[in-house]
């Protein structure tokens, strides 16, 4: 809440100078700082240079087209529309295009009272919820991984109790779950935590150059072999070889890294020596192992063996309540790395990415966060931020196909976007929608939505 000396900084934006005194007579002098403007180059002018937390505007005075201006301009703004014709229509309106809330004109000393009040609680608990998730985040960070969903808990606790004993572990999930997290975890926690941590893919190996890149050469063994090399193996003498995309290792090379993994002995290509070394391996996938196994793609000896130990990360969707937490993990990493005064995200932009899908998972998440904090030139990140297919993709998601609705649901529909738009107050949207509070409460009976405020 931008005050100075506990002093709330409120522009009124109306021709009619009746609203100012009300506004004046419901707060007092001493807490509030009443700005004034009649036309909206003036209202932008003050917006501009005084930076006011609230703005009751009159649509009539300067029209919605100020509204989405006000928006656009700083997304974390109040604006409170107020009309002297109110309609319902005219309400949903100005709700959908980002008011707080729709008054109709006069105003009453009250009812300001009262809406400010709420607007100033809400900020409070704003504040608060904040500070919750920056604790939130330092106690649920864990190893470069950020949630507290029970599913990433329990992720937590398997790499804990894992972590001082094993040979080898199977890391499953989707691409950009975090498999590289969980390996690094694993070592990082392991007694080899001061080997080295070496990284091997399978997909950006050569079929033919497998066994030298994991294993070595020596001088002469093939065309090209001009001095002797360890292989990756070797490198990871002492500490944790990280192969990725497991499932990708060609039929061959299966066979060979089964009896390393046996014996921890690796053998140079062209050379009979066999050396000795002393490796934990963490083997990741995306792929269906045990589907690849009864295709006869994957040696089951060797799946059995890496296998010992599973680890499965979920996909983001299926831990959405994270979703918060990540974006503040992002949000913040990201402003301290581009240097940017960002320190938030709005609500709406929150509820866009609430409804996406994330084929991509976490890695997904932070490309955009990363994206939109390089695009944001303000303190918080807004919908206009996010890549234009991210809004295209999500506004798709969130479509329903109403042609084939009843008009019971859609009747029911529209009052919870309603009743979501006015923060869960009950009386507001029923006054929005022009029904009684009977009537709403039958369209959203409480079995269906959570219990709001009334």
């Amino acid at each position: 809440m931008n005050e100075v000396n506990g002093t709330l900084r409120l522009l009124v934006v109306d021709r009619d100078t009746a609203t100012a005194d009300t506004i004046a007579a419901a707060l007092g002098p001493d807490n509030i700082r009443l700005l004034t403007a009649e036309t909206a180059e003036a209202a932008m002018t003050i917006l501009t240079n005084e930076q006011p937390r609230i703005v009751v505007l009159d649509t009539a005075t300067a029209g919605m087209d100020l509204l989405d201006r006000f928006v656009e301009f700083d997304p974390g703004l109040t604006v409170f529309a107020i009309s002297q014709q109110h309609s319902v229509e005219a309400a949903v309106d100005a709700i959908r295009r980002g008011a707080h809330d729709f008054l109709r004109k006069p105003l009453a000393v009250e009812l300001v009272r009262q809406r400010i009040e709420q607007w100033q609680a809400e900020a409070g608990e704003r504040s608060q919820t904040l500070q919750l998730d920056h604790q939130l985040m330092r106690a649920y960070r864990f190893e470069g991984m950020v949630g507290r969903s029970p599913l990433m808990l329990e992720v937590y606790s398997r790499i804990r109790r894992v972590a001082p004993h094993f040979s080898t572990v199977l890391v499953t999930g989707e691409t950009g779950t975090g498999k590289e997290l969980v390996a690094t975890a694993l070592h990082r926690l392991s007694p080899s935590a001061r080997g080295p941590f070496v990284v091997c893919n399978a997909t950006a190996i050569v079929e033919t150059l497998f066994e030298s890149e994991l294993f070595g050469y020596v001088k002469g063994a093939f065309t090209g072999a001009a001095q002797d090399r360890a292989g990756l193996f070797e490198f990871a003498h002492g500490g944790t070889l990280f192969m990725d995309e497991i499932g990708e290792l060609p039929f061959a090379a299966q066979a060979k890294l089964l009896r390393v993994l046996q014996n921890q002995e690796v053998q140079r290509v062209g050379s009979p020596a066999v050396r000795k070394v002393d490796v934990r391996v963490v083997a990741a996938t995306n792929r269906d192992l045990r589907r690849l196994v009864a295709q006869k793609q994957f040696r089951d000896d060797l799946y059995y063996r890496l296998s010992m130990v599973e680890i499965q990360l979920p996909r983001l969707t299926a831990r959405r309540e994270d979703l918060p937490l990540l974006e503040r993990h992002f949000i913040e990493s990201f402003a301290a790395k581009y240097k940017k005064p960002v320190r938030g995200i709005t609500r709406r932009a929150q509820a866009l990415l609430a409804r996406y899908s994330w084929p991509g998972n976490v890695r997904e998440l932070e490309n955009i966060l990363g994206y939109a904090c390089m695009m944001a030139d303000r303190e918080v990140v807004d919908v206009r931020d996010f890549p234009e297919r991210l809004r295209t993709q999500a506004g798709e998601q969130a479509v329903p196909d109403e042609n084939m609705l009843s008009l019971d649901e859609l009747d029911r529909r529209h009052a919870r976007k309603v009743l979501d738009r006015v923060g869960g107050n009950r009386v507001r949207a029923a006054e929005i929608l022009g029904i009684s509070r009977a009537t709403l409460y039958r369209l959203l009976p409480k079995n269906g939505v959570a219990e709001s405020r009334t």
